[in-house]
């Protein structure tokens, strides 16, 4: 029997409680039981590496290509990009998430099995939402053309011609990207720059920059809605395989922990604990079997929960180094194998979350 059929078994026996508020637990097990076909009908297990092959530089050795010895899930070395996830969640600081009763997934769960930060900062304290997403895919909140200081949906007075960001290294270097974004027709606006009941364009960084949304930003502008997809399709995406190197998913303000009047009444901590009890099995499933890692990042607060979810991870960790969102850029451009931004080049990564020649490469 394969490694990856028996991680992906021993995963969904320890899911805990039926996933809730995201396709359903059938679609998960259905995600789950295709990945397990595939992974058998790949044939024999990988090879083991030869002596010394398994030896990985750090992750602080400064973001070139030629950093890291790719790592298979099973400890082998490979030549496959791993798969980042990144979902951000709303407005809570470390107080009212870790040890809180509002949120038993992740005390239950995911902190005792997984890493988290304990000075995780806030680097725009004061500021709303949007300019911390921005600083998620850019490393800063400033640019020659606009600095990002409001809500305000993306406009020709409201995004930056800059093309120093995030997704667009990563399809530069021949990689590519997918934001999935929960309760917005895609129908109606290809490239969702303007928000409509409980789905708001600030919690999707890259709208904001023209070289993918347009000059100025366009409901319709092709590069933009080529990698725009409805957070109900990730499930089959999974199953199939279509998964893209790097992952941007954005819940409704109903599971972000943000709130909306839109939302049923009720926590929104346990409102959103409960969403990623349901949506995060089927994308550990998924870098148990292929390679990689899902970070959950809050977006502003005082001291700021962060969780990185995979199997390189140090289990039940709580890293004292200081980060920040940079920190979030900086390690996904080292794992994808990019160039790292001068914006981050000052600041630590999240190395200090992983076992010692672990982290997922290129």
């Amino acid at each position: 029997m394969s490694s990856r059929w028996v991680a992906l078994m021993e995963l969904r026996s320890r899911r805990g409680r039926s996933p809730q508020n995201f396709q359903g637990s059938w679609l998960i097990a259905g995600a789950l039981l295709a990945l397990a076909a595939a992974s058998c009908a790949g044939g024999a297990e990988r090879p083991q590496p030869a002596d010394g092959q398994a030896a990985q530089r750090s992750i602080t050795d400064g973001g070139r290509r030629d950093a890291f010895r790719p790592l298979s899930p099973e400890g082998g070395s490979g030549a496959a990009t791993p798969h980042v996830f990144v979902i951000p969640m709303e407005n809570q600081s470390i107080g009212a998430i870790y040890g809180s009763g509002h949120a038993p997934y992740i005390n239950g769960t995911l902190l005792p099995q997984y890493a988290s930060a304990d000075n995780f900062a806030d680097e725009l304290p004061g500021l709303p939402s949007e300019p911390h997403y921005i600083w998620m895919e850019a490393g800063t909140n400033a640019f020659a053309d606009h600095t990002f200081q409001t809500d305000s949906s993306p406009s020709a007075s409201n995004s930056t011609a800059s093309t120093q960001h995030l997704v667009t290294q990563i399809e530069a270097a021949g990689l590519d990207w997918t934001a999935y974004v929960e309760s917005v027709d895609l129908s109606a606006q290809p490239c969702p720059i303007s928000g409509s009941g409980t789905y708001v364009p600030r919690h999707v960084p890259f709208l904001f920059f023209e070289d993918v949304s347009g000059s100025p930003p366009s409901k319709t502008a092709s590069r933009c809605a080529a990698h725009e997809r409805p957070l109900a399709s990730l499930t089959d995406d999974l199953a199939a395989g279509r998964v893209a190197s790097y992952v941007f998913i954005t819940p409704s303000l109903c599971h972000d922990m943000h709130g909306s009047s839109s939302c049923p009444s009720g926590d929104k901590v346990q409102a959103g604990d409960a969403w990623l009890s349901g949506a995060l099995p089927p994308l550990i499933a998924y870098v148990n079997a292929e390679g990689g890692v899902i970070f959950i990042v809050w977006d502003e607060g005082t001291k700021l929960p962060f969780i990185a979810v995979g199997p390189g991870v140090k289990a039940g960790y709580r890293s004292p180094v200081a980060l920040n969102h940079g920190s979030l850029l900086k390690t996904v451009e080292e794992i994808l194998g990019l160039p790292i931004l001068p914006t981050v080049q000052g600041v630590a990564d999240l190395g200090d979350l992983f076992a010692a020649g672990a982290v997922p490469s290129r």
